[in-house]
C-alpha cells in the first residue's frame, strides 16, 4: 500500500505502564514467541496508519528498537493511557489518534479501518471497540481535535479513559468474529495462552 493511501491516522502503542502483575517487569518487552508483546501489536498496525509512536515511560532504548518513535509521558507516576495519548499527540502528525495497549497482541487487523468507517459514518470525533467481553475504553481512536479538551481534562486530573469518553459523541463498533482477539496479556497465566495461540497470528 503506498504512504499516501493509508489511513490519516497515528497508532500510539501504549507501554506506559507498571506492569505489577508481571513482577514490575516492563511488560511491552516481554517476548512472546521469540518477539516482545509490544513489536507484536505494531507490527499489527504497520501498513494500516501513516504513523506509529510508542507511548513509553522505562527502557526506551529498547522500545527504539522496535523502529518507531518512542514518546514517555509529560506527567510523573505512571499516570495512566490518557496522559500516554496526550502526550503522543503532541508529536502527532495524522488526524486522527489510535490507542492500543501493547499487552494486546492479536488485535483485529480491521481495527483501524472498522473504527474509522464508523466515527466518520456517525460524524463523531471518538470510536472504541467492543467485543462480547465487554468495551475496550483504551482501544479507541479519537480525532486530534479533541486534544485540548484532553489536556484540560488530565491536567484537571482526570484520568478514567471512560469517563472522559462520556464529555463527547462516541461510536461504540463490535468486533466479533475472534475470541482471542481482544486478549491482554495482564498476568503470566495470559502470557502461556497466548503463546499457545501465537502461531495463529502471523504478523
Amino acid at each position: 500500500m503506498a504512504a499516501n493511501d493509508l489511513a490519516p491516522v497515528t497508532g500510539i502503542v501504549l507501554a506506559g505502564g507498571l506492569a505489577r502483575r508481571f513482577r514490575g517487569e516492563d511488560k511491552g518487552l516481554i517476548e512472546l514467541a521469540g518477539r516482545p508483546l509490544a513489536g507484536w501489536v505494531a507490527d499489527g498496525l504497520r501498513g494500516r496508519v501513516a504513523e506509529i509512536v510508542v507511548s513509553a515511560n522505562r527502557n526506551l532504548p529498547g522500545y527504539a528498537r522496535l523502529g518507531h518513535t518512542v514518546v514517555p509521558d509529560r506527567l510523573p507516576d505512571y499516570p495512566g493511557p490518557l496522559a500516554g495519548l496526550l502526550s503522543a499527540a503532541a508529536t502527532a502528525q495524522q488526524e486522527w489518534l489510535l490507542t492500543v495497549p501493547c499487552d494486546a497482541p492479536f488485535l483485529p487487523l480491521n481495527l483501524v479501518s472498522h473504527l474509522l468507517e464508523h466515527a466518520r459514518a456517525a460524524t463523531v470525533p471518538l470510536a472504541r471497540a467492543a467485543d462480547e467481553t465487554g468495551t475496550h475504553y483504551a482501544i479507541m481512536l479519537a480525532h486530534h481535535d479533541l486534544m485540548d479538551d484532553l489536556r484540560d481534562y488530565v491536567d484537571e486530573g482526570g484520568r478514567r479513559v471512560q469517563a472522559w469518553q462520556q464529555r463527547h459523541a462516541c461510536e461504540t463498533v463490535y468486533f466479533g468474529d475472534d475470541a482471542y482477539a481482544f486478549l491482554n496479556v495482564n498476568t503470566p497465566e495470559d502470557l502461556r495462552t497466548a503463546e499457545r495461540v501465537a502461531h495463529r497470528y502471523p504478523r
